[in-house]
C-alpha cells in the first residue's frame, strides 16, 4: 500500500534542505531566524506522523506552531541571494522550448486526475488497496509533481541536479511566509467549528433575519461566507461555520431549499470573498511574488469589481433555483 505519509516526509525533508541551503547563505541577513522558520516547518512534517500514531506528544508541534507564528511576525524568513537564470536565458530558453514548456505543469492535473479516478479503485492481490484510504487524491498530486519534476530536468537539462533545489527555494523565498498560510486558515476552521462557533453564529443570525423571510436568510447565507472567507482566506474553512449556521438550519430545513443548490452556490459565494483577501495567500499573495509584481495587493485590487457584482449574482441564482 501506497501511503500518504511518505509524501509528508518529502515535503520535510524538503524544507529541511532549503533550511540547509538559507544557513549556508551569507548574503541572507536573516538566514539565522529564516534557516529557524524553514527548519521548525520541515521537521513538523515528520514528526507529525508519530503525533498521528500516538506514539509523541501533540503539545511539541503546537509549541512548533507558535514558533512559526513568532518568526514569521518579526520578519522571518528572509530572502538570500538568488540563484537563477538571467532574464536573458529566460527569454533564450521560451524561444527554444515554447510550448514545451508547460508539460510539467500539464503533467500534475493529468496524473492527479488518474489517481483520484483510478488508482483509488485499485486493489492489491490480497484485497489490500494500492492507495491509503481516503488519501488518494493528495497521494495523486505527490506523484504527480514527481513526475512534474522529471519531465521538467529531462526537457531543461539544468547544469546541475540541484536547481530544482535552487528554484524551490528562490520561490519560498519570494511567497515568505505565506507559504503555510493554507494549512493555518484549514487548521482554525476546524477549531472554528470544533469550538461551536456555527452554532454561536446561528443564535446571532436568528435576531438579523425577518421570520419568513427567504431573501434576508439567502443575502445573510452568501454574505457571511463571503465575509467569513474573507477573514479566515479560505471559503472550505468558511463552510461549516456559515452552513451550521444559515446554510442547513434556515435555507435547508426551514425553506425546504435543495441541499446540492445551496450548498454548491454558497461556496462560490465563498470564494467571491477569495478574491478581495490577502488571507488568501494562495490564490492573491503567491501569484504577486512569483510574478514579482510591484504591488504585492495588485491581484486583489484587479479583483474586488469582479467579485462584488459575482456575489450579487450569487445571492440572485440561489434565491430563484434553490427553492
Amino acid at each position: 500500500m501506497i501511503k500518504v505519509e511518505w509524501f509528508y516526509w518529502l515535503c520535510g525533508i524538503f524544507f529541511v534542505l532549503i533550511a540547509l541551503q538559507v544557513l549556508n547563505d551569507r548574503s541572507n541577513p536573516k538566514r539565522i531566524g529564516s534557516a529557524a522558520f524553514w527548519g521548525i516547518l520541515g521537521l513538523s512534517f515528520g514528526y507529525g506522523t508519530f503525533v498521528v500514531n500516538k506514539t509523541a506528544p501533540s503539545w511539541i508541534l503546537g509549541i512548533a506552531v507558535i514558533g512559526l507564528a513568532v518568526l514569521a511576525g518579526c520578519g522571518f524568513p528572509g530572502k538570500g541571494q538568488e540563484r537563477t537564470t538571467t532574464p536573458a536565458e529566460r527569454v533564450k530558453f521560451a524561444d527554444r522550448f515554447g510550448n514545451k514548456l508547460f508539460l510539467p505543469a500539464l503533467v500534475i492535473p493529468v496524473v492527479a486526475a488518474l489517481f483520484g479516478a483510478w488508482l483509488a479503485k485499485v486493489k492489491l492481490g490480497d484485497g489490500t488497496p494500492l492507495l491509503q484510504s481516503g488519501s488518494a487524491t493528495i497521494i495523486g498530486l505527490g506523484v504527480a509533481s514527481l513526475l512534474a519534476l522529471a519531465v521538467g530536468v529531462a526537457l531543461l537539462r539544468p547544469r546541475s541536479p540541484a536547481v530544482p533545489l535552487h528554484e524551490g527555494r528562490r520561490l519560498l523565498e519570494h511567497i515568505g511566509w505565506a507559504a503555510i498560510l493554507p494549512q493555518m486558515l484549514a487548521t482554525l476552521g476546524l477549531l472554528f467549528n470544533a469550538s461551536g462557533v456555527g452554532k454561536a453564529v446561528g443564535r446571532v443570525t436568528d435576531h438579523l433575519v425577518p421570520k419568513g423571510s427567504l431573501i434576508a436568510a439567502v443575502a445573510l447565507y452568501c454574505i457571511g461566507m463571503a465575509v467569513f472567507t474573507i477573514i479566515m482566506g479560505n471559503a472550505f474553512a468558511a463552510f461549516p461555520v456559515m452552513t451550521a449556521a444559515v446554510g442547513w438550519p434556515l435555507l435547508v430545513q426551514q425553506f425546504d431549499g435543495t441541499p446540492a443548490v445551496v450548498f454548491a452556490i454558497g461556496m462560490l459565494a465563498g470564494f467571491c470573498g477569495t478574491l478581495c483577501t490577502p488571507m488568501a495567500a494562495n490564490f492573491n499573495i503567491v501569484p504577486a511574488a512569483l510574478l514579482e509584481m510591484k504591488d504585492q495587493y495588485g491581484p486583489i485590487k484587479a479583483q474586488i469589481p469582479t467579485a462584488i457584482p459575482l456575489l450579487g449574482c450569487n445571492i440572485a441564482i440561489m434565491y430563484f433555483f434553490a427553492f
